[in-house]
């Protein structure tokens, strides 16, 4: 595939998103040759995410990344389309209520990922069934999430609840 075919098809996908949800109007961004961005609340997450699988063809997903932001916990869901083009879908939950929804049923690989977000942030993934935790061992407290910003190692030593 060609540069020129490549941005062809990062401009048909952007025309077709805002086409669906106006409100992605200026929120696309094609950040380079194959790579392509936006971010969107979280009402407005699900419909956009199945309609970038359904419809638009990105049949795979690369990985979940979680980001403390503060306030907030950024959630990027990074799709790939025939290999060619990568989109990655933002949306985000409060610190106060960090949870989202599960998306298993599309993507079951995704489960892996989405034990990160809970094991990492402390973010709840409605739907996700039982399963081993990943990546931390089954014996680390479950109230202690080493990517949040005001996680200290020392409150390992305190004493926190365990999984054992």
């Amino acid at each position: 595939m060609t540069i020129a075919e490549t941005i062809n098809q990062e401009e048909e996908i952007s025309r077709a998103l805002v086409s669906q949800f106006t409100n992605l109007a200026d929120k696309i961004k094609i950040q380079r040759a194959r790579r392509m961005w936006a971010e969107v609340t979280l009402e407005n997450f699900r419909p956009t995410f199945e309609y970038l699988v359904n419809q638009l063809g990105f049949a795979a997903i690369s990985t979940i990344t979680g980001l403390d932001e503060g306030e907030n916990f950024g959630i990027i869901y990074h799709l790939n389309r025939d290999g060619a083009i990568v989109f990655s879908l933002k949306t985000s939950v409060p610190k106060t209520n960090p949870k989202i929804k599960t998306i298993i049923q599309i993507f079951p690989a995704a489960d892996i990922y989405e034990r990160e977000l809970i094991d990492l942030l402390g973010i709840q993934v409605e739907g996700l069934p039982e399963g081993r935790r990943y990546p931390l061992p089954d014996n680390w407290p479950l109230d202690q999430h080493p990517l949040r910003k005001d996680w200290h190692p020392e409150a390992l030593s305190g004493g926190g609840t365990t999984n054992v």
